[in-house]
């Protein structure tokens, strides 16, 4: 037994006292008292759960020895055993971060909150200082539809995410169209509509960018109350955050959409219903108020004020007149009076106002919209209160047939994704070129580049390449080097295997651009000819085995982290589809043989597909239609509410509207459960139908399957059949290797 010592036990209460506050010095996180810097500093404590105490963040204005010539840029160094980032402000921080992360560490933080990152025990050093400036002093980012293909159930965890990973490829531009509707429900119940008019005008929480573009109106309304102020809240955060990062958020303004009830209130007033899109029904057209009419500035003013009040401004507002619209003349004089009048209705709102408009209508309209009619439409009023997007330079780049946009400053932007659909897709090598030939002979009015998908797919990696061209790297000049080092992060680490992969990958795989309806056939509506899905594209150029050895070089490299396991399902995933459309031809040569033998086998084998891929996609939550209904239910006030969101968030990814629109598979992805239910439920009946067809010596009645199965995918969304995992389960990289074994051997 040892005796009480009470000089002993004070002696060793003192050591640990000690011990407690040495240990609290050297952990205690110091935020910098410099807005900007701490700014950084939180973000580099989120995405890696710890506190950057290796980093030492400083702002400083461009050197004047530098040779630096714009105002963005920034400077990795090592000093004192710090990493220290020195950059004009905290947009650039970010990006000097991010290069860091991915150049020195191999880490590649992804889009969504659950993509956190581990960083080496011990930093690497940077030998020689590395000075990087900005090529393009905008970033601009997001499209309407990605607030409904991606971001309808997003709650705060899920933007502050997103604006670090925003801020870390230095977008200053962002699209911000959170929470108009709680705007606009106080300007028209102000001007005299009840509640249920206004809520009833809205669509679903999915559908309202498609509301916002003036397509659609009342179709899966009428919209909560409690959505409208939870929206509210969450746009307040959401610019603001975006503001601590120099961002400049993108807000709406009017562009003359008006409740059809507003007729009754001004009848005098030039209010018009649009014509149809989409095959939506009459009672869904929306109603549009002329520029011209003197009621229109009136209520821009109104709601721009209102805007300011509740979430502030950086005086660029998205007004888009006429997208997949036909303006009620071609006459190019009325054309510039419109866009004049909706400028100057702008102006008188706010005097610093600048108007941004996506030139998609420029491209999706081309027979109509001439050089006569585009001329007068952006040249109306001043340039330098103007700003364009180019909206699908992949595919088109208005500015090369409109002499750079006459002059008006645009912005280059890459789509690519439609929908949101999971596909292989991105020329890389076209794109970067045109990249390039625009910053060479765009014209004096390119003031940056920009990205406008339309849901967040399955090829993270070209939107990270497109805001990598925006900075003056080097290694873009090669893309061998370029596709190895994006290899190296994509792998978790330097290998051979994993940079012949990806290598492979840019030169054989991603050489086509993304179209409407870049889907497999698997996820279509079955049919012995073309889908009768709409835009539906299953076209790829690449042999299906170029794709085999590219998984099979990534398993030989044996990397590590969220994106090495992400590609190697994402990549398997489209394997596996790719497969199932070439036995599906060879089982429509037995159609056509009237084989019963040839058609029983090859269908057995064409079903092993559906539950092969529903294991996998399971192991990933990119993957799982399960968390898209549980983030939707997640949002109801209650449960009628839960259920409402949920047959809101089915509909999208499936009909797109009311059964048989003509949307139905746009927003198509080969995810857990739908794999499972929907596409495998299709499947069974379309293989049922045929064979007893064939069987009766009959032809198969392609008009009546698709009538069945207009009933099966309505009862799939509005009935809400089956339950779904919102979690992932499984081995990513275990299951990959058992597919690819099963199949080719080892």
């Amino acid at each position: 037994m040892i005796a009480h010592n009470p000089k002993q036990t004070v002696k060793m209460m003192l050591a640990l006292a000690l011990a407690v506050i040495a240990f609290g010095i050297v952990n205690r996180k110091h935020y910098s008292e410099d807005p900007q810097i701490a700014a950084v500093q939180h973000l580099a404590e989120r995405v890696t759960g710890e506190y950057p105490r290796d980093f030492d963040f400083r702002i400083a204005p461009v050197p004047a020895d530098s040779t630096l010539a714009t105002e963005d840029w920034f400077r990795l160094e090592s000093e004192g055993g710090k990493i220290v980032i020195t950059a004009n402000n905290a947009n650039s921080l970010a990006v000097g971060l991010n290069h860091y992360y991915k150049y020195w560490c191999n880490c590649t933080v992804g889009w969504f909150k659950n993509e956190k990152i581990k960083l080496p025990g011990r930093l690497p050093a940077v030998a020689e200082p590395v000075e990087v400036k900005a090529r393009a002093a905008e970033r601009f980012f997001l499209n309407y539809c990605t607030f409904g293909y991606t971001m309808p159930w997003w709650k705060w965890e899920d933007w502050e995410h997103f604006i670090d990973w925003m801020a870390l490829q230095g977008i200053n531009l962002p699209l911000a169209i959170t929470g108009q509707e709680a705007i606009w429900y106080k300007i028209w119940t102000e001007m005299g509509l009840s509640d249920q008019q206004v809520r009833s005008y809205f669509t679903g929480p999915a559908h309202l960018p498609w509301h916002r573009m003036l397509n659609i109106d009342h179709w899966g309304g009428p919209l909560p109350k409690s959505w409208l102020d939870g929206q509210e809240a969450l746009q307040k955060q959401i610019v603001a955050r975006e503001r601590e990062f120099n961002m400049k958020p993108v807000l709406p303004a009017f562009a003359g959409h008006v409740p059809a009830a507003l007729k009754e209130i001004v009848p005098e007033a030039q209010i018009e219903r649009m014509s149809d899109w989409a095959g939506f029904a009459l009672e869904d057209y929306p109603y549009f108020l002329d520029p011209m009419d003197s009621l229109f500035p009136v209520i821009q003013k109104k709601f721009v004020q209102k805007e300011i009040e509740l979430y502030g401004t950086d005086h660029i507002y998205g007004i888009d007149l006429f997208n997949e619209m036909i303006p009620r003349s071609w006459e190019p004089d009325y054309l510039a009076r419109v866009s004049r009048q909706c400028y100057e209705s702008l102006a008188a709102a706010d005097p610093d106002a600048v108007w941004l408009q996506m030139t998609w209508l420029f491209w999706n309209e081309r027979k109509y919209w001439t050089e006569d009619k585009i001329r007068p439409y952006i040249t109306s009023y001043p340039a330098e209160k103007s700003l364009l997007l180019d909206y699908y330079c992949e595919r088109q780049e208005i500015w090369q047939r409109t002499e750079s946009y006459y002059g008006v400053p645009y912005i280059w932007c890459y789509l690519g994704n439609f929908g949101g659909n999971t596909y292989l897709a991105g020329n890389i090598e076209e794109v970067g070129a045109r990249i390039e030939n625009t910053f060479a002979n765009g014209g004096g009015n390119l003031r940056g580049l920009g990205s406008t998908l339309e849901g967040f797919d399955c090829n993270p990696f070209m939107y990270q390449f497109i805001f990598e061209k925006a900075w003056d790297f080097d290694l873009h000049k090669d893309l061998d080097a370029y596709a190895a080092r994006l290899a190296d992060r994509r792998v978790g680490r330097e290998s051979e295997a994993g940079r012949r992969a990806w290598k492979n990958l840019l030169e054989k795989i991603y050489i086509d651009r993304s179209v409407p309806g870049h889907s497999p056939i698997l996820n279509l509506r079955p049919s012995l000819k073309r889908s009768s899905s709409y835009h539906s594209s299953v076209r790829f150029t690449y042999q299906n085995q170029e794709l085999l050895q590219v998984i099979k070089d990534l398993l030989e490299a044996d990397g590590q982290g969220a994106a090495y396991e992400f590609d190697l399902v994402n990549l398997t995933r489209q394997w596996l589809s790719n497969g199932f459309e070439a036995d599906f031809a060879l089982y429509k040569e037995a159609v056509l043989a009237k084989d019963l033998v040839a058609m029983d086998s090859l269908q057995a084998r064409l079903m092993e597909v559906f539950p092969t891929l529903e294991t996998l996609l399971q192991s990933q939550s990119y993957f799982l239609v399960g968390k898209w209904i549980a983030d939707a239910r997640s949002l109801g006030a209650d449960a009628a509410e839960a259920d409402y969101f949920e047959s809101n968030a089915r509909n999208l990814l499936t009909s797109w509207g009311d059964r048989g629109n003509l949307l139905t598979d746009y927003a198509d992805r080969t995810w857990a459960g739908l794999v499972s239910t929907y596409y495998q439920g299709r499947w069974e009946m379309f293989f049922a139908d045929v064979r007893a067809a064939i069987a009766s010596d009959a032809e198969f009645d392609q008009a009546a399957f698709d009538e069945k199965c207009k009933d099966f995918e309505y009862a799939w969304w509005k009935d809400r059949p089956g339950t779904f995992t919102s979690t992932p389960r499984g081995n990513s990289i275990a299951l990959v290797k058992e597919i690819v074994i099963s199949s080719v051997g080892t």
